[in-house]
């Protein structure tokens, strides 16, 4: 397949099927089939063909309702029961599988290998739960790119799905927006922080009156001088529904952070429960570092399918994009996080930030792009973290004025910088620095 970044690969994916979902649709199997013969139909995506499977509400089984590609047409409302085809079963545990193909009907239209996600509220029939539609792709190959994929896409489609029946319930939950808001600033610490050496400064702007944006200093209470962890994560969705995923974070966070969990431990037990927590296909992008007493500036994070933090080394006026080292949360049970390190010499500054600034779109459609952040650092190495950090909120916010009509999304930052020796810094009291 033509792939070259794995984050990117999925937040485009994601955004297309979202994008595609958001049109009318005359019913729930309308919308499923118009993003298949999207997601079929793209040249950069080596995807033979797919089906629809619906449960049957009377009996153990999955009805074929649509299907689309260039293999050989299985015979209309072709039925296959639960027992005989255990792949069903099992979508309610892993929601999404890959599997050789074994039913002999399917296997003569040429499908060999297959992969198939669960979509919707999950059903109750007799003793166990099903997922009322299944959307089966098939591939000459499929690779764990393509598997991270079909999640991605079984996503998107959940969640257009669950907003069509309940946005009668979203606008009366509009009207408790205000509280909402006050709750999800108190969630937020000061803007700005010390830990040794280092001097940070965070600001998050939610799109609407709350958002899935969420920054925070923690410091673990067994070594409260001997370490700070850096968290800035974004929930997928946007309103209250993401609010509430950022409350959650949060407090999984803060209990982790307390008990002295480890990172990777700590990362893979979050992604457990927003994964069980979270039924409706709702993911989380997360970084998360912490910064050590060490006079080598040793720094160890996690990327968790989040956007790539730039850090901008001082002695070479380069620039270095920590890459992911997991996927997003909550897309599957059991994941694991590879925990990678660098070091920050005196001088060296580190970009957190979420998709909303580098995303922001002005009236042309043009994305702001990491190009104008790191023309900032360039320009503002010298400045503190605090006019860093207002300095690019600011440009992208300059950017994407008049653009209303276009993609916005939260847009939340935090700046590290490691001071340079004998530098004056800052008396930080109540989060103003003076």
């Amino acid at each position: 397949m033509k792939r070259t970044d794995q984050v990117m690969t999925q937040k485009q994916i994601y955004r297309i099927v979202d994008k595609l979902a958001s049109a009318k649709y005359a019913n729930e199997l309308d919308l499923l089939s118009s993003v298949m013969r999207e997601i079929v139909d793209r040249a950069d995506i080596e995807i033979s063909g797919g089906r629809i499977w619906v449960l049957d509400p009377a009996e153990d089984a999955y009805i074929l309702r649509y299907q689309y590609g260039s293999l050989d047409t299985v015979p209309d409302n072709y039925t296959v029961t639960i027992e005989e085809y255990p792949m069903f079963a099992e979508l309610p545990v892993k929601r999404t599988v890959m599997n050789y193909e074994t039913d002999e009907v399917l296997k003569s239209t040429g499908i060999r290998l297959y992969s198939a996600t669960g979509i919707g509220e999950l059903v109750k029939r007799k003793s166990n739960k099903y997922y009322p539609y299944a959307l089966a792709f098939n591939a000459p190959q499929i690779s764990d790119k393509f598997f991270d994929m079909i999640n991605i896409i079984g996503s998107a489609v959940g969640i257009r799905l669950r907003d069509l029946e309940r946005q009668q319930q979203q606008r009366v939950i509009e009207k408790d927006l205000s509280q909402a808001w006050e709750i999800q600033k108190g969630l937020l610490p000061d803007h700005e922080t010390i830990f040794r050496d280092y001097h940070l400064f965070g600001i998050s702007i939610p799109d609407r009156i709350v958002g899935g944006d969420y920054f925070d200093y923690l410091r673990p209470p067994n070594n409260y001088e001997e370490r700070l962890s850096v968290l800035v994560s974004d929930a997928s969705s946007k309103g209250m529904a993401a609010a509430i995923q950022a409350l959650f974070v949060s407090g999984a966070i803060r209990m982790g952070v307390g008990f002295d969990l480890k990172m990777a431990s700590l990362l893979s037990r979050l992604n457990t429960l927003i994964y069980e927590t979270f039924p409706y296909e709702r993911f989380v992008t997360l970084f998360y570092c912490e910064l050590i007493s060490s006079d080598k500036g040793l720094l160890l994070y996690a990327n968790a399918g989040h956007c790539n933090p730039i850090h901008y080394r001082a002695k070479t006026r380069d620039f270095y994009l920590l890459p992911t080292t997991g996927s997003m949360l909550g897309i599957s049970p059991d994941q694991r996080f590879r925990i990678e390190n660098i070091n920050m010499s005196p001088g060296d500054i580190l970009l957190l930030y979420t998709d909303g600034i580098i995303e922001a779109q002005n009236k042309q459609g043009k994305l702001f792009g990491e190009n104008r952040l790191k023309t900032i650092l360039r320009k503002m190495h010298t400045k503190t973290p605090r006019e860093i950090g207002l300095q690019c909120i600011e440009a992208a916010q300059v950017f994407s004025a008049g653009a209303e009509d276009r993609y916005s999304d939260d847009k939340t930052l935090v700046v590290i910088k490691r001071m340079l020796p004998n530098s004056e810094m800052p008396v930080i009291v109540a989060g103003v620095s003076e």
